[in-house]
């Protein structure tokens, strides 16, 4: 008898001991941990980011210039680079990602406060998450430098940019991708940023290029590329560096990164023969400029997408972009008379719109997508969110980007002299030339 209730009391004690640490255990197996594979192929990621700009942007932009402005873009992309990287540690990325918000994420993490080589971000470590976004953060102002090229003084450049990234790239980049953000609550479908990078800066660079004025003898005057080699290989990085972009916004070595990389090689490549047949036909020759465009409008329009859609999905969205984009770069650009010098508008703003919409249509499962955004459940209700996230992009970006820039403008001037336009950015604004003749 006396065993039985030792038994009984022993039994009883280890039970009670056994609930006491479920919850334990639960929150264990809840915690975060480290992966490897993840960590390892968000590293490569993040490198293959940081190649699209340097150098894979910047040589894309500075062969479509005139030889006596190929050294100020390589300058403003390289600028831009390290300027940005500043700005995203000291506040950028807690703006961006620092804590819960409808609009921003706070202070909180302002100088990495609290990013350090044990915190994670998922299965990987912050720092690793940190600086991937870093390289978006980067590229996105690099961008918009192609819309107003060979025409913009360097320090009103550095000013606009740094003052943008603060006020228009960081917020919305929580809106989309941040804790608490109002679009991302909404059940928008953005996967590696066809807002908050590519329509974002393509409005940027719309107005931008609108407020600085035509260059000087623009469209009488021919002002052809001085150096196509430099675009396409610029463009075959670009190409290279976008599986990182997109693949690597998944965060892990998974499924849905593999096939992120399959749409985004699927896209680009039917985006780029459908803007080649498109000249081919209207003007009677295939270009190398041609070609290198369409592989970008690719790029930009899967890049919302690419986490949402299948290959036939990917196959309509590539070429939507190669031609929607061809007549925008051309047709709609002669239309109105505005002159952006490398077609940011044309390209980014448009291909990313292309991109965001059909999203909204392809990544229904019944079209080979992974499934609607949030509590959607239809393919109109998607596009409905899709278009608000457009529109408030659009709106957003195009009215903080005039402000920001009517305000330079009145402090430094945002323009360079006829004398130093005639002359050349190169030796104008940097004094040195990109080739000794």
């Amino acid at each position: 008898m006396l065993n039985q209730k030792i038994y009984s009391r022993a039994t009883a004690a280890l039970c009670s001991m056994m609930l006491l640490a479920l919850p334990g255990l639960a929150l264990a197996e809840d915690a975060p941990t480290l992966s490897a594979g993840d960590t390892a192929w968000m590293l490569t990621a993040t490198a293959l980011v940081l190649f699209m700009t340097v150098p894979g942007l910047s040589l894309f932009y500075a062969g479509m210039v005139r030889s006596k402005n190929v050294l100020s873009v390589l300058m403003q992309c390289f600028a831009i680079t390290a300027l940005m990287t500043i700005l995203w540690v000291i506040y950028g990325y807690s703006i961006a990602f620092g804590g819960e918000g409808a609009v921003w994420g706070g202070l909180s993490k302002a100088f990495l406060k609290g990013v350090g080589v044990d915190s994670l971000s998922g299965t990987i470590p912050e720092t690793v998450f940190m600086t991937f976004q870093m390289t978006f953060a980067i590229i996105t102002p690099a961008l918009i430098v192609g819309a107003f090229a060979e025409r913009m003084k360097f320090s009103a450049l550095l000013w606009f940019m740094a003052v943008w990234l603060t006020v228009v790239y960081a917020p919305i980049c929580h809106w989309v991708w941040g804790d608490g953000g109002w679009l991302g609550n909404k059940g928008i479908l953005d996967f590696a940023g066809g807002t908050v990078v590519h329509i974002n800066a393509g409005i940027a660079g719309l107005v931008a290029c609108i407020v600085l004025g035509k260059r000087k003898g623009y469209p009488t005057t021919a002002m052809p590329p001085h150096n196509l080699g430099y675009t396409l290989i610029g463009a075959s990085m670009l190409w290279v560096g976008w599986f990182g972009f997109n693949a690597g916004s998944e965060l892990a070595a998974d499924g849905t990164a593999g096939m992120a990389m399959a749409v985004t090689q699927i896209a680009t490549a039917t985006a780029a023969l459908a803007w080649m047949f498109s000249e081919w036909f209207l003007h009677g020759k295939p270009s190398v400029l041609g070609i290198a465009s369409g592989a970008v409008a690719g790029l930009v329009a899967i890049t919302p997408a690419s986490g949402s859609v299948g290959p036939m999905g990917a196959l309509a969205i590539g070429a939507a972009a190669g031609v929607g984009c061809f007549f925008a770069a051309t047709r709609l650009k002669n239309a109105f008379g505005y002159d952006d010098s490398l077609d940011v508008f044309g390209v980014h703003a448009i291909g990313g719109i292309i991109g965001a919409l059909l999203t909204g249509v392809f990544c229904a499962e019944s079209l080979g997508g992974s499934g609607f955004g949030g509590e959607i459940t239809s393919i109109s209700g998607q596009v409905g969110v899709q278009v608000i996230g457009i529109l408030a992009t659009v709106i957003y970006s195009g009215i903080a980007s005039l402000v920001i820039l009517k305000l330079i403008d009145a402090f430094i001037g945002l323009r360079v002299s006829e004398e130093q336009e005639s002359e050349g950015l190169d030796l104008a604004q940097h004094d040195e030339r990109g080739y000794n003749l």
